[in-house]
């Protein structure tokens, strides 16, 4: 598996909160209608600058808060495929994994925004190649059940390509 995308970067601790806020979930929860507002109290012009693939790459304790899972469905429906950061918040990370969306932590110093980014995934190795500044860092390693669950799109479509739903 290979993803290849334009770095986002963020900070450390952010939170399920500032990813989507708590009252722009008052009134619905479908990712695609939230995704105009993604980290809008980051930066109220980023869900308007994602382009698809995007990269998000952050420091710490990403994903840390609430547990709720349309936090990681929103990044989604901006079209960002992966999210690199120096550490997830467990819930999130589990979340993103059920629905298939690529968490890698790794070392995210030499990450500038706009970088571009090449996410290698085999064997279970990950590395995370920033072609812009030719710098290579080794990820946490992927487990075969966690590759397979990303490459379906997730828990939901893993289990109906296996019969199991």
């Amino acid at each position: 598996m290979t993803i290849h995308g334009r770095a986002r970067v963020l900070g450390d601790d952010v939170n399920t909160d500032y990813i989507i806020s708590s009252s722009r979930k008052r009134e619905t929860i479908d990712p695609h209608q939230l995704a105009p507002y993604l980290l809008e109290g980051v930066s109220p012009e980023f869900a308007a600058s994602v382009r698809p693939r995007d990269v998000l790459v952050a420091g710490r304790n990403f994903g840390c808060g609430s547990a709720m899972e349309v936090a990681v469905t929103v990044i989604q429906a901006a079209g960002i495929n992966a999210v690199v950061a120096r550490s997830f918040a467990r819930s999130f990370f589990r979340n993103a994994i059920n629905n298939g969306l690529l968490v890698v932590e790794c070392d995210t110093a030499a990450f500038q925004e706009g970088d571009t980014v090449t996410i290698h995934v085999r064997d279970g190795e990950v590395r995370v190649k920033n072609d812009t500044r030719d710098v290579t860092v080794a990820g946490g390693s992927l487990p075969p059940i966690v590759q397979e669950l990303v490459r379906h799109g997730g828990l939901v479509p893993y289990l109906a390509a296996r019969g199991s739903l």
